[in-house]
């Protein structure tokens, strides 16, 4: 299932996030692609804040991984300087366990994620536009039909 909206504003972002987090439960993957700046990261503080996680959600992109401990616990991972080489960091682990697995960059390590999981790309479309490609596999298919509501 395949799903296009389109965010005009941080505010968008916000109430995208937080209709995700009414889907989101234990062992919930959640992948994200787009550009750089193109509001991934924003996206994942959002959604991190709407599961009632108040520590300062920020970009992983150096530590490659972080962890908030929450219930569920949401593991922030950014695959961006990965490229398939994730042994050293055992995130196969932490992608397929009972927390919330958000991936940024996901491509990179495509051949570790389950058969199922939601993605969203964001494509800018303007100077503050942005059009999100939401997309469900198997079980994620119907969350991804009611976030394009």
């Amino acid at each position: 299932m395949k799903r296009i909206v389109t965010l005009e504003s941080l505010k968008d972002t916000q109430i995208l996030a937080e209709s995700l987090a009414r889907h989101v439960k234990p062992g919930f993957v959640l992948c994200l692609a787009g550009d750089l700046g193109a509001g991934k990261t924003t996206f994942t503080q959002f959604l991190g804040k709407s599961m009632g996680i108040e520590e300062t959600i920020n970009s992983p992109t150096f530590t490659i991984m972080k962890v908030y401990e929450h219930s569920p616990p949401l593991y922030h991972i950014d695959a961006y300087r990965l490229e398939g080489q994730v042994g050293d960091f055992e995130l196969e682990e932490y992608i397929h366990d009972d927390g919330v697995a958000v991936i940024e960059w996901y491509r990179n390590i495509e051949e570790y994620l389950p058969e199922e999981y939601l993605s969203i790309e964001f494509k800018w479309i303007g100077d503050t536009k942005r059009q999100c490609t939401i997309e469900g596999s198997g079980s994620y298919a119907d969350i991804a039909k009611a976030l394009g509501d």
